[in-house]
């Protein structure tokens, strides 16, 4: 599938002079194919530097799926490509099938043929962390790891299956988490692990390479979103060992999605009508109007991130009405529709340019995918309309009040919503920066309030609360700078607005 480095084409050749008159196509041409051909000969340089043959082979492999996205990068500027917007549709019904109506699964024995792959590549930094997202302690003392486990192991355990665990990590997270699962070793659960692509920063000047030689600097370099899943299963050699082994389909899903557990429901539908591949979609609300969405376009579905919209339809995307539904990245794969797409080179997914600085202020961008954008390849692809209780991201410490409330329970790993509560809709928690990192967060809530009957709760400013604190319909507590304000234990806040600086003593 990789086209090495040492062979690419020269693409057209770029000619000493220009005639006055010639278009502004053919200069983005010519400056595409200087442009191409300088980061090539970039790349060489670093697999060259690399000794040992076998490490210089995955290297070269690497840089080869990087310069073949870097290419479709410098066409796609060359082209000017933009999405046409009368031809973006909301789905047909035939795409999406809402969950209440798939049948009920009877055949847990299918699930021998299921692999789960947990997407963890991120860093726990924006919540104050150092080292994997994943080994975060999220609820009851365990991790977002630990939960996962939980739940393959309660699986395989259930049904007298063996589904295998897949964590795809980046190489900031790879060495620790190697370390961390070394503790499930004797749990009933197959842990298999690979690295997603390490690709160099671009200078936004220049468009070289930042890096100078393959063990330049991880500042140097990054991993490219999560679309790099095929290619990384690929290359490490992970999908044909899966399909060696028997299995047919993956289950993928971000390991900080507590709802994300596997669903026999969904899994059998998708067997059952041989859907190559289904997407996981529930209900947009106000909150999620930035989320990517599934479309209809050109009577193929296809995913829509709100970075490929024009800036005149960014309203129009963000519409509750038009789109009712958008992406939680819970997708289900057949493996060997995965090889065909790769190694028919079929592979075509909308580039994601995310500007970037250095610690030195250089300006670099970072060329991603997206994993969901690749629907538009396989055959009998849909989404499935599920229960909010699916997608259960932890992505700051609001969402960590709300997974870690009375308002979830856990069972086996899994989070379910609290039975006794009557409406499906959950409390909008907003906290602000003194609670952003998880240290911050776990100093100022004594223990986590109880949240049943809570319908939004803020919070601002240097505010501590004390314990077994109930908060009812809409609470917003504000302390104003150089102020502070005080929660004590046991108090009842329903429909209250506290600010200023001050301790409620009666409660």
């Amino acid at each position: 599938m990789s086209n090495h480095l040492s062979t690419p084409s020269n693409g057209p050749p770029i000619k000493a002079s220009r005639t006055r008159g010639a278009s502004h196509i053919d200069f983005k041409s010519a400056t595409t194919g200087v442009a191409a051909k300088a980061m090539r000969n970039e790349l060489n340089k670093l697999v060259a530097g690399i000794e040992e043959p076998v490490a210089r082979k995955a290297f070269d492999a690497e840089m080869s799926s990087f310069f073949t996205l870097f290419n479709r990068y410098l066409a796609s500027r060359a082209k000017d490509e933009k999405l046409v917007w009368d031809k973006v549709k909301a789905p047909a019904p035939q795409q999406i099938t809402p969950y209440e109506q798939l049948p009920q699964a009877n055949d847990p024995s299918l699930l021998n043929k299921l692999a789960v792959l947990k997407l963890n590549g991120g860093l726990g930094t924006t919540m104050g962390c150092t080292g994997p997202k994943s080994v975060i302690e999220v609820r009851e003392g365990m991790t977002f790891l630990d939960l996962s486990v939980r739940q393959i192991e309660h699986l395989n355990s259930s049904h007298n299956v063996n589904v295998p665990f897949i964590l795809m990590n980046s190489f900031n997270t790879d060495d620790d988490t190697a370390r961390v699962i070394q503790k499930y070793a004797n749990h009933n659960v197959e842990i298999l692990t690979f690295n997603q692509s390490r690709y160099p920063r671009i200078n936004k000047e220049s468009l070289l390479p930042c890096p100078r030689s393959a063990t330049s600097d991880k500042s140097l370099w990054y991993p490219p979103g999560h679309g790099d899943l095929f290619d990384a299963m690929y290359n490490s050699g992970l999908l044909d060992r899966l399909i060696s082994a028997g299995k047919e389909y993956v289950f993928v899903s971000n390991v900080d999605n507590l709802g994300a557990d596997v669903d026999l429901n969904i899994f059998q539908h998708m067997v059952e009508t041989q859907a190559e591949f289904i997407s996981e979609v529930t209900d947009k609300t106000k909150a999620d109007v930035k989320g990517g969405t599934l479309i209809d376009y050109e009577n193929t579905i296809r995913l829509l991130e709100i970075a490929q919209v024009p800036s005149e339809h960014v309203e129009d995307f963000k519409s509750v009405k038009k789109f009712k539904i958008f992406n939680t990245n819970n997708l289900w794969l057949n493996l060997k529709a995965i090889k065909r797409v790769l190694e028919n080179d079929e592979l075509d997914l909308e580039i994601i340019v995310n500007n970037k600085s250095l610690p030195n202020g250089e300006a670099v961008i970072q060329l991603e995918t997206a994993v969901g954008a690749a629907i538009k390849h396989f055959r009998g692809a849909k989404g499935v309309n599920v229960p909010r209780s699916r997608f259960l991201p932890v992505k700051s410490c609001s969402d960590l009040l709300l997974i870690t409330s009375d308002l979830y329970r856990l069972q086996h790993g899994s989070l379910r919503k609290d039975p006794s509560i009557e409406f499906n809709t959950q409390p909008v928690v907003k906290l602000g920066p003194h609670f952003s990192k998880v240290a911050q967060f776990q100093s100022r809530f004594k223990s986590v309030p109880n949240m049943k009957e809570l319908d939004h709760l803020t919070i601002s400013g240097n505010v501590t609360i004390g314990r077994n604190v109930t908060l009812r319909g809409t609470v917003i507590i504000i302390a104003v700078e150089g102020s502070s304000i005080h929660i004590p234990d046991g108090s009842i806040l329903e429909n209250k607005l506290c600010s200023g600086n001050f301790s409620i003593i009666d409660h």
